[in-house]
């Protein structure tokens, strides 16, 4: 653990200290949040350095939307779209996360300079995903994930989700230490959303700390979730769209940083950006002697 923050320090990554905070850059056209705005090489690499320019500490870049009923898209189109994004931002200096589910993407995207591998199956979409990740060396998101979001699999059962959730992101974690991937380079994902309702979403932020327990850096993606949706609409109401859920997401950020989380995911980052910051002043307030301030410029806004 990190010495300063405990939340776990991610090997082949810098050691920031407070929750890290990751900007989502989503080169598809059907994105539930943003689909269409970056879906160009050249928008998305600007959007990507303005989120830099924002607070962001690393960017995540898509080329495949996983909204429920999503159609997948070929290997030849994701590769299009991801991989000349990840080399003119890692061109730049950008810490860069490649999301996808295909190995031969997630390699693609290393050798242009990727740094971190977010899979949301967590390996199980593609098995070459693990071997590739371990021959590399990369760092690995490892998300909770019980198939595509197609049919049943979009809304989950569960007796106890936190439970259930913590006990087969365990045994996923075992299989890909299993896989060779070093134990320094796991991060875990509780999946919020994926083939979740609004009260396990909910039921999973109030118990990070059962996540943290597996002893990886833990990684929060709220960002303009349908959860959020239904906890601003009330009872009666109607969900505000994806882009109207971002005080909301910034809340999450804060909880999550709070909590413990190693990085938090989201589209719109100043906000969050501020939030982990916030948190982590107050973290150091706690502490006798330690330092309520700022750790970067971003910090003096």
């Amino acid at each position: 653990m990190s010495k300063q923050s405990g939340r776990g320090r991610v090997a082949g990554l810098p050691d920031w200290d407070r929750c890290a905070v990751m900007g989502v850059v989503n080169v598809t056209p059907d994105s539930f949040s943003d689909g269409g705005r970056w879906f160009d090489t050249t928008a998305a690499v600007k959007h990507g350095l303005g989120l830099v320019a924002e607070g962001a500490d690393l960017v995540d870049v898509g080329g495949e939307s996983t909204r429920p009923g999503a159609t997948r898209v070929d290997e030849a189109e994701e590769l299009k779209r991801v991989v000349p994004v990840v080399r003119g931002l890692a061109a730049e200096g950008v810490v860069v996360s490649v999301d996808t589910m295909r190995a031969s993407v997630a390699a693609q995207a290393l050798a242009a300079g990727a740094r971190l591998v977010n899979d949301v199956s967590g390996g199980l979409a593609d098995p070459a995903m693990i071997p590739v990740v371990a021959e590399t060396g990369a760092p690995f998101v490892v998300m909770h994930w019980r198939g595509f979001l197609q049919g049943d699999a979009v809304h989950g059962a569960y007796a106890d989700a936190v439970a259930e959730v913590v006990d087969e992101l365990h045994a996923r974690v075992e299989a890909v230490l299993a896989g060779g991937v070093a134990p320094d380079r796991i991060v875990v994902d509780p999946g919020l959303g994926f083939s979740k309702e609004a009260e396990h979403d909910l039921a999973l932020l109030a118990h990070l700390d059962r996540l943290r327990a597996l002893g990886h850096p833990l990684l929060v993606a709220a960002s303009r979730k349908r959860f959020l949706g239904r906890v601003l609409a009330g009872p009666e109401g109607a969900p505000p769209p994806a882009r109207e859920r971002d005080a909301a997401t910034a809340a999450v950020s804060a909880l999550a940083a709070q909590a413990g989380a190693w990085a938090v995911r989201v589209h719109e980052v100043r906000a969050t950006a501020d939030a982990v910051r916030v948190a982590r002043a107050v973290e150091g307030a706690r502490t006798p002697g330690g330092a309520p301030g700022t750790d970067s410029a971003e910090g003096a806004r």
